[in-house]
């Protein structure tokens, strides 16, 4: 009976042109389609349990190992050692104590227009910081006068400095200038003067000339009066007044004024700008000498060991940035409040922000790219490493 059945079936498939074996092809492969069918509707099943597996996977293979924690202390004692030793606010001082901040108030300059002598250059004050003769001129710079003049601006006055000093002029904050002679108070003492008006197209007419037309004498000029101006920025930046915030009073003396008694003023800015440079100095160091102990075999992709550079950066920048606040509560609560202020790390807190949102952001990245991926790769019947 069974092989009168197999006779009758195999006349039915040359019936219809289809071989026996071809037939159990047919049904093999559909039955494999229906076992994967079967596997990948698993998959989409149980595809939060299997997502939760592979989060923690990860979390597994990019938590800090002990030398990694050793490594995250080591940074930190950096960062504490940085803004403890290194990068605190320098304490202010009378303009008179600063280096070179101690002149003479005598003038001896000869009147020329637009064209002192080397040795007048060298001899007088800078003229920008006068303000004898200002009520007579209508020129307005008494007080405060380092934000009313360019010359005193820590990055516009490198041109507008050199070029007043170069000239015997001062150039104000709205880029009217004046001519600075030799004159004589009510106790008949000789000292620079604001007197008549000068044109600024001159001023620099004149600095060029010497630059480009007048050889060797006329660049001496020039590059004394660029040392002149170096001195005297140097010497005001660490004097209680300070250098205003740059570029700010040549649209707003008022303005550069009022972002100085907020504290923002050049010398706290270049105290912030350099605690932000040792930290991340610090932060690169750190990270290059992780690098330098990956292991492909024990420690996997690069990009998961990247994860545990960022923790142990990020990590050690948060804890340093936390004992900074405490030893400044400490200090401040033990009465000290200008010394606390001055430890203040407001450089390193920046870095320590930037670093929370960057690596964070990187590291959701690589989480995303891990799980989903090992997803996938489920999805597709490989296997996972």
């Amino acid at each position: 009976m069974k092989d009168e059945l197999r006779r009758r079936k195999e006349e039915m498939l040359l019936g219809i042109g289809v071989s026996s074996e071809r037939m159990n092809g047919a049904l093999s492969d559909m039955s494999s389609i229906a076992g994967e069918s079967i596997r990948v509707a698993d998959i989409a099943h149980n595809a939060i349990s299997i997502i939760e597996n592979l989060d923690e996977e990860f979390e597994s293979q990019t938590g800090l190992t002990k030398p990694d924690v050793a490594f995250m202390f080591f940074a930190t004692a950096l960062q504490c050692a940085r803004w403890a030793l290194l990068t605190k606010f320098k304490e202010r001082v009378d303009h008179d104590k600063t280096e070179g901040g101690k002149t003479d108030e005598h003038s001896n300059r000869s009147h020329r227009w637009y064209r002192p002598s080397l040795e007048e250059v060298i001899s007088n004050p800078v003229p920008f910081d006068t303000t004898f003769g200002s009520p007579d001129t209508g020129a307005n710079i008494g007080g405060k006068h380092r934000l009313k003049t360019l010359g005193h601006d820590p990055v516009l006055g490198w041109v507008f400095g050199t070029a007043n000093i170069a000239t015997s002029t001062l150039t104000r904050w709205d880029f009217t200038s004046y001519h600075i002679k030799t004159g004589e108070d009510k106790l008949g003492r000789k000292k620079d003067k604001l007197t008549n008006r000068a044109k600024t197209e001159l001023v620099f007419d004149y600095t060029g000339r010497k630059l480009l037309d007048e050889g060797a004498k006329g660049k001496s000029i020039i590059g004394a009066s660029l040392v002149k101006e170096y001195a005297h920025l140097k010497s005001d930046i660490g004097s209680h007044k300070s250098l205003p915030f740059p570029l700010v009073s040549s649209v707003s003396p008022q303005l550069a004024d009022t972002l100085a008694d907020y504290g923002l003023d050049m010398a706290n800015v270049l105290t912030v700008g350099k605690q932000a440079a040792y930290s991340t100095l610090i932060n690169a160091l750190i990270g290059m000498i992780h690098y330098l102990f990956y292991d492909p075999i024990k420690d996997n992709s690069r990009r998961l060991y990247e994860v545990r550079t960022r923790k142990i950066i990020t990590y050690s920048n948060l804890i340093s940035s936390n004992c900074n606040v405490l030893a400044v509560a400490v200090k401040a609560a033990l009465g000290d409040a200008e010394g606390a202020l001055r430890m203040l790390d407001i450089g390193g807190f920046l870095v320590a922000l930037y670093r929370l949102i960057s690596d964070a952001k990187f590291i959701k990245e690589v989480k995303q790219e891990f799980v989903m991926g090992n997803y996938y790769k489920l999805i597709q019947g490989e296997s996972l490493k």
